[in-house]
């Protein structure tokens, strides 16, 4: 069945929409707080990468700003349009590794259970963010994200009240009458159209040492492998092959500069969250896309009372869930001892190591092919 035959738009998509919204939204401010890049490039090419990727996949398949790019960017020690430029190379490098083939022969070398434990790591990354969001509220932080997780987990089946949009209209109406200032956002309505980035050629270097190489392989690991493996997990009757998820990963970021955006990724994280809060079909990508483009077409000149208004809590019980998602793939791997411990040495230098993802694919690489012969079958090669 065609893709886009797959799409919904109902109750549940628009709920699953705003699965990935916990780690976009703190990520995209940083960096235009950063950078003074142009928050309508941002924002709207931004927004057409998640339309076209849910009417391409047919697949709640989530667009992420790219993570370790943008810690570099926001810690101050690289330009905006050195972030640019480094997009468009990383994207001419994904979309090279996929059609050569060599993207399938790292799947085939990678064990199941090294993928096991990069997604674990990832999920403990994610609940270590969601539980700083949270602590910036203080006592009543606490207190409004506990209720919200408690409301996605009830509600998470509910086929009339998804939790997702209790918890987010709930923080959407507490934005609206206790935190927006309605006059900075009238000031700021108007239409604008994005800008083409002026990319500092002569700066290539910088960029490629700065930003591109710590990038590879934490997107080589999570953005590629893991969520090419989390969709089998999830969507096992709609499977989707590495070259295409490095193939759209590749133009996404070749297209994206010349809106004015930033580089950007798949990621195993967002799809796990979309799950979580009942997205099943693109149609819930395609929502969150469609308000990005509002956003940056019309109030982008209120962007920073936007992001202000918006609850931390909320953005924090996001996180948890999809954090949880990610973790309960553990039971997954095999019930042994040393197939566990092997899975959690993976995921604890993915989230402590210096360039972790890397170091922890390596790390369980080596693991599994030196104690394999004591493991049981399935934990074996993703390929």
């Amino acid at each position: 069945m065609p893709a886009l035959k797959r799409l919904r738009f109902d109750r549940h998509e628009f709920a699953g929409a705003f699965g990935d919204i916990g780690t976009d939204l703190p990520l995209i401010a940083g960096i235009l707080l950063a950078t003074g890049l142009d928050p309508a490039g941002v924002f709207i090419a931004f927004g057409l990468a998640q339309i076209a990727s849910g009417l391409l996949y047919g697949l709640p398949m989530p667009v992420q700003p790219l993570k370790a790019m943008a810690v570099v960017v926001i810690a101050g020690q690289a330009s905006g349009a050195q972030l640019q430029l480094a997009g468009l190379m990383i994207g001419a490098l994904m979309l090279a590794l996929a059609h050569s083939g060599l993207l399938d022969r790292l799947q085939r070398l990678i064990p199941v259970l090294v993928v096991r434990g990069i997604q674990a790591g990832l999920g403990i990354a994610l609940a270590r963010t969601a539980l700083g969001l949270t602590g910036r509220e203080g006592n009543l932080g606490w207190i409004a994200a506990g209720a919200a997780v408690a409301v996605l987990v009830w509600l998470r089946s509910h086929q009339h009240f998804p939790g997702a949009l209790v918890v987010v209209g709930a923080g959407a109406l507490w934005a609206a009458f206790a935190r927006i200032d309605w006059n900075v956002i009238s000031h700021g309505f108007g239409l604008v159209l994005p800008t083409p980035a002026a990319l500092p050629w002569d700066q290539w270097a910088a960029a490629l040492t700065l930003l591109v190489l710590p990038q590879v392989p934490l997107s080589l690991s999570n953005s590629v492998i893991a969520t090419q493996r989390t969709v089998a997990d999830l969507f096992p009757d709609r499977p989707v092959t590495l070259r295409g998820i490095g193939g759209t990963y590749g133009v996404i970021n070749l297209l994206s500069p010349w809106l004015g955006g930033i580089p950007m990724c798949h990621g195993c994280g967002g799809l796990a969250g979309y799950y979580a809060l009942g997205a099943r079909t693109g149609g819930s990508v395609v929502i969150y896309g469609a308000l990005y483009l509002v956003v940056g077409a019309l109030f982008s000149g209120a962007f920073q009372e936007v992001l202000r208004a918006f609850p931390a809590p909320v953005l924090g019980a996001i996180l948890l869930v999809e954090a949880g998602v990610l973790l309960l793939l553990l039971r997954e791997v095999p019930r042994t001892p040393l197939a566990l411990g092997i899975a959690a040495v993976v995921a604890l230098v993915c989230v402590f190591a210096p360039q972790g993802y890397l170091t922890g694919m390596i790390v369980g690489c080596i693991l599994f092919y030196s104690l394999r012969r004591w493991l049981p079958a399935p934990a074996r090669p993703a390929g």
